[in-house]
């Protein structure tokens, strides 16, 4: 044991495995050498094996530094929603709350990172960590006063790379895709390694029409993320449009894994089903996705498309009568329509 944790803690994570492998053959019941296991697992990427050593100490033994490793280890294995489960369990000190924080940014759940963080970052202000993840979270929310607040706290401290990509994600918000282009441009230069500053590149170059170094944005995040859900996504969609097809669905097949119920991916993979001809694949998925997000123009128009190859000329209309209805909604209520009333 003395053996196996001297190599863990110099960082020779291979001899510490062969030797806590050896004292569990003859002590299978002692969780710390569980846990240990798992944090030399860890130490060595291979979080899949780290998540079961950690999920046998707590079965022999409940302890909360390795839930919060067990957390740990899902969120760097990019299975958020159990990091999340985990997190939630877990005592709030600053490396969880950072980590929960970050998992609710990474799933698109802003409301959940502001109502987590807002507390916090009132009773310890200067804390960059809380103020960087609070102040995205308030932007992408639309909330670009209250993270304008936020971002002024950390510019004073100086210019920095988390400083420039919140404010060209603000400037996103408000379509100044220009000006988010150089913000974002900036913050890359002052960090290349940031996370989500390639992917938020991208996107603004996607926004004015540069698809060529978009794609090229979104591989770079990838390289050091492979978990960013966005440039997954966006990735697909251009390989898509490229007629790139099965690597496209590589790409969307993952970001499902991080969102599991995003209807924009499900669409996304159901439309590529349907150009390879799947039609009974593409509408068992459209069909579920227009039952739970009924809303979903797009997502009925294909099912219109599917339902009339296949001859269904009444769940076609059917289909198409949906859609002139949402429409004729979107339209009545824009903004134009409204002022004129």
């Amino acid at each position: 044991m003395k053996e196996a944790v001297e190599a863990q803690q110099s960082g020779q994570f291979e001899q510490a495995i062969r030797n806590y492998r050896l004292l569990l053959e003859k002590y299978p019941r002692i969780a710390e050498i569980h846990s240990n296991l798992g944090v030399a697992l860890a130490g060595e990427g291979r979080y899949a094996d780290a998540i079961a050593e950690y999920q046998r100490a707590l079965a022999i033994k409940p302890d909360p530094q390795v839930r919060l490793n067990l957390g740990l280890a899902y969120y760097k294995a990019g299975q958020l929603p159990l990091a999340v489960d985990t997190l939630k369990k877990t005592p709030r000190g600053p490396q969880s709350l950072t980590v929960l924080a970050d998992c609710y940014l990474r799933l698109g759940d802003n409301k959940q990172v502001i109502d987590l963080l807002t507390p916090v970052q009132k009773a310890d202000p200067e804390n960059a960590a809380f103020n960087y993840l609070l102040g995205t979270a308030l932007v992408r929310d639309g909330q670009i006063a209250q993270g304008q607040i936020v971002i002024d706290k950390i510019l004073k401290n100086g210019d920095s790379a988390q400083a420039r990509l919140l404010m060209g994600t603000t400037k996103m918000m408000v379509n100044d895709f220009a000006g988010a282009l150089e913000d974002f441009g900036k913050a890359i230069k002052l960090d290349p390694k940031l996370p989500e500053a390639y992917s938020y590149y991208g996107q603004a170059l996607l926004s004015t029409g540069d698809q060529a170094a978009a794609k090229k944005a979104f591989q770079r995040e990838l390289e050091s993320d492979p978990n960013n859900f966005d440039a997954n996504l966006r990735l697909g969609v251009l390989l898509r449009q490229d007629q790139e097809n099965d690597e496209a669905l590589q790409f969307f097949r993952h970001a499902l894994e991080i969102r599991p119920k995003d209807f924009g991916v499900r669409y996304q993979i159901a439309t590529l089903e349907l150009a390879k001809g799947q039609l009974d694949q593409a509408q068992r998925e459209l069909e579920s996705l227009v039952k739970e997000a009924p809303t979903f123009t797009e997502a009925h128009v294909s099912l219109a498309t599917i339902y009339f190859r296949q001859k269904n000329k009444a769940a076609g209309e059917r289909e198409r009568a949906i859609v002139a209805k949402l429409n004729a909604e979107r339209q009545a209520n824009s903004p134009a329509v409204k002022a004129e009333r």
